[in-house]
């Protein structure tokens, strides 16, 4: 069975600190920025934002999101279908 990618990088320390540093250094970029403005926005929308409810915005459609536990939303396919039924919030 293969190893999962959390499971990798806990056994390679060296890997690890490899891609924390690259993500680190993608996060300051535009895009990245970007991307942690629209997923905190989504969160304000949706009232989610500092509570501590442990919850995710997760995108549903363009500018529409729903709260939804971090498990359930991360587990989603990351290939074929973009968004899920297009339900949720419109958070534009």
């Amino acid at each position: 069975m293969a190893q999962s990618t959390s499971e990798y990088y806990k056994s390679n320390p060296e890997a690890r600190k490899r891609r924390l540093k690259q993500q680190a250094k993608y996060d300051k970029t535009k895009k990245g920025k970007n991307m942690r403005v629209a997923a905190n926005k989504a969160n304000r929308a949706l009232g989610t934002y500092g509570n501590g409810d442990g919850k995710d915005a997760a995108h549903t459609g363009p500018n529409r999101a729903k709260l939804q536990s971090p498990s359930s939303n991360r587990a989603l396919p990351r290939k074929g279908k973009k968004y899920s039924s297009g339900k949720g919030r419109n958070i534009a």
